[in-house]
């Protein structure tokens, strides 16, 4: 069994984890004033399946990969 979900580019600090999964789609989208996030300029959201044997290994990488702070 395979599971799909989706990453925030702009929510990792080190994007090698993008690396260990399969991206399915990209989508990017301009931040907007709702958003509430004018430090950055687009959202980069990745569609991706990751592997029943790998789901545990790539969750754990991406909660170390995560931005640790919101500005």
């Amino acid at each position: 069994m395979n599971y799909t979900g989706a990453i925030i580019e702009e929510s990792l600090k080190n994007k090698d984890i993008l690396k260990d999964v399969k991206i399915l789609e990209t989508k990017v989208e301009e931040v907007v004033e709702e958003h509430k996030t004018p430090w950055i300029k687009q959202w980069t959201l990745h569609t991706v399946e990751i592997s029943e044997n790998q789901a545990g290994s790539v969750a754990e990488k991406i909660s170390k990969a995560l931005v640790d702070k919101i500005f």
